[in-house]
């Protein structure tokens, strides 16, 4: 494969001011007037990077590789194009857009239904989980675009319920995602029923080997675009970690939540189990939390997302695949309760806040034994996460009454609605004097720490994959190459004789090892005597986290 690679240096900038030497407005993008004023509505004012650079590439009708994860406005980056280029007169599906998730699948057909309201295109999400019948009359109407999971998909191509005779661009969203989940056998299946004859849009916020596998195959020298990790998930998100046993998770989460008071967090688990537990957990200390995960039937998940979306809960805990394509641009905090699976997921967390041109925070836990996985995700990341210590009982109480300083600033700015209760205050100062009352005032809004007890089933640890130097590859810890296989081989041809011999070596070996066995004794005494010393010390030492309550 032979492709070009667009950087966003390519674009170029001003030095002065803030207008982009060559693209600042939609409008110089060349986008017809019904999507301009549909994106208008939608309160969209300038183009993204990623925008600016793949939506000239996709409007030439070019294969293209994008490197971007969600919340950079990847959708209308393939979405406007794809609108461009559809012939609103023909009744037929034109467009296969392929996500990984029923989530992602049925935002992206709202957003793209958004940007076609002025406009015959229609836009129609296939996914698991819904009435199947229900799908086939909406079939019958010949949407335009299909937005599918492949699992449903391939249940509609099985039937003969969709054609694919007519479609002229298929787009892969969060392609990377899709391969993790196993879905490689039917994105095949999917793009060979495809005409070749066609325009493919590739989106993936990691480029694996598998993705570049995929590119190779149904690709057509493709132009790539590539928004470096750096770009996307770091200049706005403030990272950092705290190193912190199991078992102390939840405490710290819930001095984490004290302290920062997100207006909308994600807490991402590894298991259902951990999901449901912390969800459970949050909610007997008064959080407003709902749990999202694999086993939850569609309708629930849907209550519960909208719920986050529109502010009556504030904490969303969920696993990873449960998130996937979750594009909520409030989210201010992301809490990794667990480290993910693979280095990959981090970056799928992590964008989940910091979208828009806005700030965010992402706090992850780590174990001790987990610390290797951390420098992997620092590794893909090309960035270090700074190390925090858990925050004090005091440090809680003291972001408390901060934020009830806050309050009492704000109400008092409201000097209209505080006019009913001045002569109550007025009464007050008479036998009270003014920093007294205020301290009591502050010590009412100053929310106190919930020692409600939780339990939290401890999970495993992730475990580390190291190579044994001295193990299948035949090699002995000097690093010279062991014929011990060939002699075993040797030995089986020759009888009893290849075993006689090990034996002699064997017992020629004896005295030499009795030796070392003695010294190695002796110094095993003396390190166990100092490691004893050292526990004991270590029980002394006080610990550096206090729980609000004791197991």
């Amino acid at each position: 494969m032979r492709g070009l690679t667009v950087s966003r240096t390519d674009i170029g900038y001003y030095q002065g001011g803030n207008i982009h030497s060559m693209i600042e407005r939609f409008e110089d993008l060349h986008i017809s007037e019904p999507i301009l004023r549909a994106l208008n509505d939608m309160g969209f004012e300038e183009p993204t990077p990623i925008q600016k650079e793949a939506i000239p590439v996709a409007m030439e009708g070019l294969d293209m590789i994008g490197q971007a994860q969600t919340g950079t406005g990847k959708t209308a980056a393939f979405g406007i194009p794809v609108l461009e280029r559809i012939d609103a007169s023909l009744r037929a599906v034109q467009v296969l857009i392929l996500s990984p998730t029923r989530e992602l699948a049925i935002q992206v057909a709202e957003e793209i239904n958004k940007m076609a309201q002025h406009t015959e295109i229609q836009a129609l999400p296939i996914y698991g989980g819904q009435d199947i019948q229900r799908q086939f009359r909406s079939l019958r109407k010949n949407p335009q675009i299909i937005v599918a999971t492949p699992g449903r998909l391939m249940d509609h191509m099985e039937r003969g319920s969709i054609s694919f005779d007519h479609v002229r661009i298929v787009v892969l969203d969060e392609a990377d995602e899709m391969l993790n989940m196993g879905f490689v056998d039917d994105i095949n299946k999917i793009l060979s029923a495809v005409p070749d004859e066609r325009q493919t849009l590739l989106f993936s916020a990691t480029m694996p080997k598998a993705i570049k596998t995929l590119a190779e195959t149904y690709l057509t020298e493709p132009r790539t675009i590539s928004m470096k990790p750096t770009q996307v998930t770091m200049d706005l998100i403030e990272q950092y970690y705290i190193e912190v046993q199991d078992r102390q998770k939840f405490d710290l989460l819930c001095r984490l939540l004290d302290m920062h008071a997100p207006d909308l967090a994600i807490v991402f688990g590894r298991t259902k189990r951990r999901v449901d537990e912390v969800t459970e957990g949050l909610k007997k200390r008064g959080y407003m939390a709902e749990g999202i995960h694999g086993d939850l039937s569609q309708q629930k998940r849907d209550s519960v997302i909208r719920q986050f979306r529109e502010g009556t809960i504030d904490i969303l805990v969920a696993t990873d695949v449960a998130a996937r394509g979750l594009d909520i641009s409030c989210v201010t905090h992301v809490y990794n309760y667990d480290l993910p699976q693979d280095p990959e997921s981090y970056v799928h967390r992590v964008g989940r806040t910091g979208r828009a041109g806005k700030a965010g925070m992402a706090i992850t836990f780590v174990i001790p034994r987990e610390m290797e996985h951390l420098h992997a995700i620092e590794r893909l990341t090309k960035r270090k996460i700074a190390r925090r210590k858990a925050p004090s009982l005091g440090e809680v109480l003291e972001g408390q009454q901060k934020l009830a300083v806050q309050s009492l600033i704000d109400m008092a700015d409201d000097t209209e609605n505080l006019k009913m209760y001045r002569s109550s205050a007025e009464e007050l100062l008479t036998d009270i004097d003014s920093v007294t009352l205020v301290a009591a005032a502050i010590k009412l809004l100053t929310k106190e720490p919930d020692t409600t007890p939780v339990t939290i089933t401890e999970e495993a640890p992730l475990r580390v994959r190291k190579s044994r130097r001295n193990g299948n590859d035949g090699r002995r810890r000097d690093g010279k190459r062991s014929y011990r296989g060939n002699d075993r081989r040797k030995g089986d041809r020759n009888g009893r004789d290849g075993r006689d011999g090990r034996d002699r070596d064997r017992d020629n070996r004896g005295d030499r090892n009795r030796d070392r066995d003695r010294n190695r004794d002796y110094r095993g005494n003396r390190d166990r005597r100092r490691n004893d010393e050292g526990r004991v010390r270590d029980e002394q030492r006080p610990s550096a986290f206090k729980p609000y309550f004791k197991d």
